[in-house]
């Protein structure tokens, strides 16, 4: 491994081992016989400014983590962290949720004309563009912090609401006016060939086309590199070694004929600020690529997934351009003026091969022929309504772009900050995007205020760029290392904890107000807790579901999550034998009833739960279902061909009837379970009893959708141990308050990438800890006979 931290295990190897005989060093960057071959002819010294720019980065990220975690943990919560790059990649989660905290929504509406050319039997659509010459407004008008138009455009526009765009759509109908083609444009264009992979665009690809996370990614290159599937996967550099290029020609020659190849190879400039380019680009390994089918029927589907895009985009990166032509017009209707655009593709190029972003490749319906002054038939106009959109979240991929385009981090660590900051509880998925958590709007605020260097950008950009002349024997990194922890263009680290440490007011900092004055008439406010993040209007308290995100929490919905807390501390019903109150209570795995108070779990008489049934929701636990629920199991009456007690009960699989050794599960409405009665268990009973299995089935919730890359069914189900989705080999649970309504395919997809990767996890040290064991055993062994 030919960057830092390979001359560095380079370097740690030499002082570990002490060898008395000459030594060099071997780099190679594919596990291929020709490159080991090439590494053993050309070997070289250690590069000791390599080592030591290295062990400078890892004594700031200790500096730093050492230093500032201690502070979290004394002034919020134990068990939270701080890093050099994970804070800054925090911070950028929360100023996108600070941003759609802020948004307001604003609706708009446009109209639709669908246009035909004469004696042509093809129509198309149109869009207003401007009416009595102004504009029409459209989503980039109107300012995200207010839901108004922008200044800047305000005379310039027109804002259209439903009922305007109804009376411009009956004037325009009531003109008889036809509809007439002012301009047509048409424009040849280019999409240029993508670069090869790098570390970062192998991670955002995978992100966004196979759903992997950046760690799962890099387990699984890591594995086709082990096996000599692939080049050396932590790289910054675009470039192909002449071997690559040799390669990706010949495939593409085979594949696609010579007519796809350029007639000379590609090559591509970095676009990584700080680069370090010490591998090449990441491509398949060795002058004859290895098949896709290869690779998966050698390691399973999702590296042979990965291998096919690592694949697909090195082929990509040698062929020809893609081109097409975009053809526009204006078509005027009276006094409004309405804009269509097309696109076609003339010329595949490396699209044979690979597709990039959606909106680069796709095409859009080609149109008709059409002339200047030509008239047109007006078939129909549509009134299309519209509301402006918050600022996406950032999904992995979009932040490690994100950090990779401010300089912020290196390609061995971006994988592992974003699994730190989900791992810590700063954010959470859903589907693919990065929610950051109340906790982290936390830190960051006392990061900010306090620390405020330490999650500058640029500041931390700058930390990368001295590594860097560390790197190139232009600076020594012990005077770096003194300058930032003892201070010199900035306060110095030490001083910075010590001073800013001070002024921090532990309340304060796990203190969130994010409603405005006016509205915040209880005094609401967000604590962070030793126990997680609650609600508190000074008098009643509520805990805050672990997967509402900040922007979701209005004040309208904090007054009802407190109202609802409230309620559930007072019973909704009494037990009428005993007089227990029934409480309807929510937790990990859902609403239910509690017969009993808490107090009682010290004795030896215990609250009883009872899960509310599958179809069961809060709004329909009245004191009459309560009782009628609390009151299972229960007594129907006698079954007179044996004589035997009927009872009606639920339990983990749902509601059943039992008589003797008989049971029947009852596959009803939760109203039909609750009224059941002695007829209809009888005839439940005589039924035939369906086949049983060792592990009974649990009920299907959702059909969610197939996975994008096994292509298996996907499905929402509830178990024992509560709600989990399923692709029928691998289970996940879901998360804790994570309401089942909401669940989706992408979320599915996370999940149980998640549970894969720790499932992948724990064979490993379970692998390990079996050789270790066995080594001990035989040094046992060997003890014993000598």
């Amino acid at each position: 491994d030919e960057d830092r931290e390979g001359e560095s295990i380079s370097w740690h190897l030499v002082q570990v081992l002490k060898p008395k005989v000459p030594y060099e060093r071997l780099v190679f960057h594919e596990i291929t016989k020709k490159a080991i071959s090439d590494a053993l002819n050309s070997p070289r010294d250690i590069n000791e400014n390599l080592v030591r720019a290295q062990e400078a980065r890892r004594i700031l990220d200790r500096l730093f983590g050492y230093l500032v975690s201690p502070v979290l943990w004394k002034k919020m919560t134990r068990g939270l962290s701080a890093g050099r790059v994970q804070s800054v990649a925090l911070r950028l989660l929360v100023e996108r949720e600070r941003e759609r905290i802020a948004f307001k929504s604003a609706n708009y509406s446009n109209l639709t004309a669908l246009l035909e050319k004469k004696d042509f039997n093809a129509s198309f659509e149109a869009q207003l563009f401007s009416f009595n010459g102004k504009e029409i407004a459209s989503s980039k008008d109107f300012n995200p912090a207010t839901g108004a138009i922008k200044e800047s455009r305000k005379e310039k526009v027109l804002w259209l609401n439903e009922e305007s765009a109804k009376e411009v759509k009956a004037s325009l109908e009531s003109s008889k006016a036809c509809p007439v083609v002012t301009t047509v444009e048409k424009k040849p264009f280019k999409i240029n060939t993508p670069a090869p992979f790098i570390t970062s665009t192998l991670q955002q690809e995978a992100n966004s086309k196979l759903k992997f996370s950046a760690k799962h990614t890099m387990a699984l290159a890591q594995t086709l590199y082990e096996n000599g599937f692939i080049t050396y996967m932590r790289t910054d550099s675009t470039t192909l070694s002449e071997e690559g290029l040799k390669g990706a020609r010949a495939e593409i020659k085979n594949l696609f004929g010579e007519k796809a190849l350029p007639a000379k190879p590609k090559e591509y400039v970095s676009k990584v600020k700080n680069a370090q380019e010490a591998h090449e680009a990441i491509r398949p390994a060795g002058e004859q690529f290895a098949s896709p089918k290869e690779v998966t029927s050698t390691l399973g589907i999702e590296a042979g997934k990965l291998y096919e895009l690592i694949y697909k985009r090195t082929l990509a990166s040698q062929m020809m351009n893609a081109e097409g032509e975009s053809v526009s017009a204006q078509i005027k209707i009276n006094n409004a003026l309405f804009k269509v655009s097309g696109r076609t593709i003339t010329k595949k190029g490396f699209l044979e091969a690979y597709t990039i972003g959606e909106e680069d490749s796709k095409e859009t319906p080609s149109l008709p022929p059409l002339r200047e002054g030509e008239e047109l038939n007006l078939q129909e106009i549509k009134v299309t309504s519209h509301s402006t959109q918050p600022p996406y979240r950032y999904t992995e991929g979009s932040l490690i772009r994100e950090l990779e385009k401010r300089g912020i981090g290196r390609p061995s660590t971006w994988a592992s900050v974003v699994d730190v900051v989900v791992n810590r509880k700063y954010a959470f998925k859903r589907g693919n995007s990065l929610v950051p958590t109340f906790l982290a709007l936390a830190v960051i605020n006392l990061m900010e205020k306090n620390f405020s260097q330490l999650v500058d950008f640029e500041f931390t950009a700058k930390m990368e760029d001295e590594l860097d002349a560390i790197s190139r024997g232009e600076a020594e990194w012990i005077d770096y290392l003194k300058k930032f922890y003892f201070g010199n263009h900035f306060a110095g680290l030490q001083n910075l904890i010590k001073e800013g440490e001070k002024e921090i007011d532990p309340r304060e900092v796990c203190t969130l107000n994010l409603f405005s004055n006016e509205e915040n008439k209880k005094n609401i406010e967000i604590r962070i807790g030793k126990w997680g993040t609650f609600l508190t209007d000074g008098s009643n308290t509520a805990s805050l579901p672990d997967n509402i995100a900040p922007d979701e929490l209005t004040y309208q919905k904090a007054v009802e999550i407190l109202n609802t807390a409230k309620a559930q501390a007072e019973p909704i019903a009494r037990e009428p034998n005993t007089n227990a109150p029934i409480y309807l209570k929510h937790g990990r795995y859902g609403y239910y009833l509690q017969i009993g108070d808490n107090q009682e779990k010290e004795s030896d008489n215990k609250p009883r739960i009872i899960s509310l049934l599958a179809d069961m929701k809060p709004a329909d636990v009245t004191k009459e279902t309560a009782l009628k629920l609390a009151a299972l199991p229960k007594k129907l009456g006698l079954n007179p061909e044996n004589g035997e007690e009927i009872i009606l009960a639920s339990g983990r699989y749902g509601p059943y009837i039992q008589c003797g050794k008989e049971t029947r599960s009852i596959k009803e409405s939760w109203q039909k379970v609750l009224s059941f009665t002695l007829d209809d268990a009888l005839k439940l009973l005589k039924e035939e009893k369906k086949g049983r299995s060792r592990r009974r089935s649990s009920s299907v919730l959702k059909e969610l959708g197939v996975h994008p890359v096994t292509e298996k069914p996907l499905q929402l189900k509830t178990g024992r141990y509560g709600p989990y989705v399923t692709d029928g080999k691998i289970n996940a649970s879901v998360p804790k308050g994570f309401e089942i309504e909401n669940v989706t395919l992408d979320d599915a997809v996370a999940w149980l990438e998640e549970k894969s990767a720790k499932l992948a996890e724990q064979a490993l040290l379970k692998e390990e800890e079996e050789k270790t064991t066995k080594r001990k055993k035989s040094k046992t062994e060997k003890t014993k006979k000598s």
